[in-house]
């Protein structure tokens, strides 16, 4: 492991049975040990290693092999375009959710006044992502965790955006101290059942932020309910939701609001994706 291009060649092939994309995951785990962009190492494949940069690319490549996800090894993911800082304590983002905040700020054009709450927050990356595109939003951030917390605080000072978020600890809406204009929230939607067919990096991430009981619907129906009073006539809320969840999770969202404008939003490969409920004035 002498060279970038030898390095390189080595970890792909440790990674070829555990990782859907061996190669650009042995390129970003070498970028991170050199504190390097992926170009530099396009461009300098003969680039020599030195014996503790290789011991420590080795040790990561390890690491990925036995299943832990790979923004915990590097402890960075980019979310709609803004780098996160994420540890085991939080749910990685996912490029699902982004329709979930490209949704939210277009309705966040006619209401750039807004209260809004980001509901599990995890890393922060919806609030944050918020905060950063929708600069006269009031926000709230609220998660169960504080290790959680933690992360979303550091997320929102490295985008110098924790002056404009409130961040709260409890359970799903309960902390919130007044109505919102608009409630969001990535909440876990795995069935309990599911947990063994996840794949193996998956089951690395936090049960709490993916298990919701025995259909997986059990913190929606909880969110829902709390809802009721939370938001505001005229209101928008949005929540992600599993692939098959789109039939049940429209139906538990007409019980909750009856006179609403419920739609299910597909993602970009035509998958169920996000349930929304539009209040009406007169609601």
């Amino acid at each position: 492991m002498d060279d970038l291009a030898t390095a390189l060649r080595w970890a792909g092939a440790q990674l070829s049975l555990h990782a859907d994309r061996p190669q650009v995951e042995a390129e970003l785990l070498l970028a991170h040990i050199l504190n390097q962009p992926r170009t530099y190492l396009w461009a300098h494949p003969e680039a020599s290693l030195t014996p503790q940069q290789a011991a420590d690319y080795a040790a990561c490549v390890q690491r990925r092999a036995t299943g832990e996800p790979l923004p915990y090894i590097t402890g960075q993911i980019e979310f709609f375009g803004l780098l996160f800082t994420v540890t085991p304590d939080v749910l990685i983002p996912r490029p699902e959710t982004e329709l979930l905040v490209e949704t939210a700020l277009e309705w966040l054009k006619a209401h750039s006044d807004a209260v809004a709450v980001d509901v599990g927050t995890g890393s922060g990356c919806i609030a944050v992502a918020l905060a950063v595109h929708a600069p006269t939003v009031r926000l709230y951030a609220i998660d169960v965790s504080s290790p959680a917390l933690r992360v979303v605080r550091a997320n929102a000072e490295r985008h110098n955006v924790a002056e404009r978020i409130t961040f709260l600890e409890g359970d799903l809406l309960m902390p919130l101290p007044e109505p919102a204009d608009l409630i969001l929230s990535n909440p876990p939607y795995v069935a309990e059942g599911e947990w063994d067919m996840l794949p193996v990096s998956v089951q690395r991430e936090p049960r709490t932020a993916l298990l919701a009981g025995a259909d997986g619907l059990d913190a929606i129906r909880g969110l829902l309910t709390q809802a009721q009073t939370r938001l505001k006539s005229g209101g928008l809320m949005l929540v992600e939701i599993g692939e098959r969840q789109g039939a049940a999770a429209h139906s538990l969202a007409r019980v909750a609001f009856p006179d609403a404008d419920i739609v299910i939003l597909p993602d970009l490969a035509g998958k169920d994706r996000l349930l929304g409920i539009a209040l009406n004035l007169e609601n």
